[in-house]
């Protein structure tokens, strides 16, 4: 009954009102609620509402709930497509099962894995397919049916339509679709093409609609794909605190940008767009102690043919105490990347493949890190390989589908020809002038949906700094650091390290002093939708969380982990972007940071226009 309820002190959101409909329409749910256990037979015989001294009122009801069905044989008529038996193992129904209609139905005209005999049926071009079960006998409790099957002709594509894109060029939305005209009919081609336009993050993916207009006579079907643009473009404005002072950060991302339109000035509204390529500009600084740039942009269809992207990237950060000439204290960093990356066919069409390179500079003047090298230049030429897999329906609030990656970043082997057989007795310019080292990574994303608001989120990753050579020992750059919100920490000693978050404890504080070489993470996240317009998408979350790291491979402990729980929200709106705060707690204590754990405040924003 969910519309007629106690009066309760925790029905804060909804009152507990008597109105005569609901509760019609609630006694119908009480006996379709009967039906799905077997009892076909459930009746009310009589109910009374009457009113109590307190102004409240007490319902009384009379239920016969009569004997459990259960099903009986099942067989087929007017199939040739495929034989009986093979819809008998597709339809998945046992004899001696308890009969529940809603389950019949949902195997054969629509279960939400398309594991149903009419997604049988319509990814092999049977648009027209037709199944009606009949009730032929019931005894001793059992029901037998007969399912009268109509299969009509294979039906092929003749039109492929778009309506509702008013910014995205019509060939940008047609490349990612998988309906083509002349193919057969499929089901499968039309879900896969919804997904795809949702990850594109142009489109509303809770206005996704399909239009299919068939003609039987000629055994064709037009399919026209309706879409809501939704804003792409985004200004990102976060805010940090590191190293005893405040981080201030600034992005410009034109996600759906033309670069054929940029001299066209009818095109600018405000910028030429709606080619799908990607371009991103950013900058951070928190004054004269820490600057940091990047310009990058993605062409995601190169040449206009196949998926393949290119993406470059140009960057350059300064970090410093703010001195000048003999008291200067700095790392600047130069930076350059380019990458190809695939859409790949096999194992499925969801992995892609991502080839990149990669050259970094350091150049350090009385450097105070972490580590011996203090002046000089280092140079880091790395190729980067990496392997992923994106099967989630949707990018912002995620149902279902997985997400993972495994990459692996290595750099010429130098210390074999460099000539140097005690690197004990060289300096640390001669050392690090090119750095060597390799870097493995792998991340992994599940998403499992209870109902379309409520989703558990379960996440694994680690990643492994390591040296070819023992002698030289691993690179002083390129480190992990671990706790936090993975953000603050950017303000000072930029040294190309990586900062992972781990809610409940403070920035950096679950790395050695000179970074880890080795961490893993693992994450439970549960997720509650309260809005999904995406004008004002909203959702709460619980997380436990545990990870740690270490500076060498001989201590690593999958299992020595550092825990903490908490709780949050995120909310993307269209002028501000995505908000999000979390309150974690962390379980365990730091050794020598005796206010590393405890609780914490992870605050995020962005802008989005």
């Amino acid at each position: 009954m969910k519309e007629t309820k106690s009066k309760n002190f925790w029905r804060i959101f909804k009152i507990s009102k008597f109105i005569d409909k609901n509760y019609e329409d609630d006694k119908k749910n009480i006996i379709s609620k009967y039906n799905e256990f077997g009892y076909r037979d459930a009746r009310i015989i009589s109910d009374t509402a009457y009113m109590n001294s307190d102004n409240t009122m007490t319902i009384e009801m009379t239920i016969s709930e009569g004997e459990t069905y259960k099903f009986g044989n099942i067989s087929f008529v007017g199939n040739t497509v495929y034989s009986s038996e093979e819809l008998i193992r597709q339809l998945g129904i046992e004899i001696g099962d308890i009969f529940d209609q809603t389950i019949l139905d949902s195997r054969l005209f629509g279960s939400q894995e398309g594991t149903d005999i009419s997604s049988l049926y319509l990814d092999d071009g049977y648009l027209f397919f037709n199944a009606t079960p009949i009730e032929v006998a019931a005894s001793d409790r059992k029901i037998d049916l007969e399912v009268r099957v109509y299969e009509g002709k294979q039906a092929r594509v003749n039109k492929v339509m778009i309506k509702g894109n008013t910014k995205t060029n019509d060939h940008v939305i047609m490349r990612e679709l998988r309906t083509r005209p002349g193919d057969l009919f499929k089901r499968s081609d039309i879900m896969r093409s919804q997904r795809e336009l949702s990850q594109m993050q142009y489109f509303n993916p809770e206005k996704f609609d399909v239009k299919i207009d068939p003609d039987q006579v000629r055994n064709e079907v037009n399919i026209t794909y309706v879409v809501e643009e939704k804003s792409s473009d985004q200004i990102q404005l976060q805010g940090g605190w590191g190293a005893g002072r405040i981080v201030g950060s600034l992005g410009l991302t034109f996600a759906n940008f033309s670069t054929r339109n940029i001299f066209k000035k009818d095109k600018w509204a405000p910028l030429p767009s709606g080619d799908g390529q990607r371009l991103s500009l950013t900058a951070s600084s928190n004054g004269i102690y820490y600057q940091n740039y990047n310009l990058s942009f993605t062409e995601p269809w190169l040449g206009g043919k196949k998926p393949t992207s290119l993406s470059v990237s140009l960057y350059k950060s300064i970090s410093s105490n703010g001195q000048s000439d003999e008291q200067r204290e700095a790392i600047e960093i130069t930076g350059l990347t380019i990458g190809l990356g695939k859409r790949l066919k096999y194992p499925d069409d969801y992995f892609t493949l991502y080839n990149g390179l990669n050259f970094q500079q350091y150049k350090l003047i009385n450097s105070q890190s972490f580590f011996s090298f203090r002046n000089g230049f280092s140079n880091n030429v790395n190729y980067n390989i990496k392997v992923g897999r994106n099967s989630t329906d949707q990018i912002i609030f995620p149902r279902r589908g997985s997400n993972f990656s495994l990459s692996l970043k290595v750099t010429p082997p130098y210390s074999m020809f460099d000539g140097i057989d005690d690197y004990s007795s060289v300096s640390d310019q001669e050392k690090y002038s090119w750095i060597e080292y390799y870097k493995w990574k792998f991340k992994s994303s599940w998403f499992s949906a209870f109902t379309d608001k409520l989703v558990l989120n379960t996440r694994v990753e680690m990643g492994l700094l390591g040296a070819y050579n023992n002698d030289l020992g691993v690179a002083p750059f390129e480190r992990f650091y671990v706790g936090g919100d993975g953000m603050s920490g950017m303000g000072y000693q930029f040294d190309g390290r990586e900062l992972i978050s781990l809610r409940g404890y403070g920035n950096n504080t679950l790395s050695p002093q000179t970074g880890a070489t080795i961490y893993n993470k693992y994450t439970t996240e549960l997720r509650y939708a309260i809005s999904l317009n995406p004008g004002s998408t909203v959702y709460a979350l619980g997380f436990l969380e545990a990870g740690n790291a270490w500076d060498k491979f001989d201590n690593f402990n999958p299992f020595g982990v550092k825990r903490s729980a908490g709780f949050g929200v995120r909310i993307m709106l269209p002028m501000i972007g995505m908000m999000g705060l979390d309150y974690g707690w962390g379980l365990d204590e730091i050794p020598t940071k005796p206010d590393a754990n405890g609780g914490q405040f992870h605050f995020s924003i962005g802008q989005q226009f």
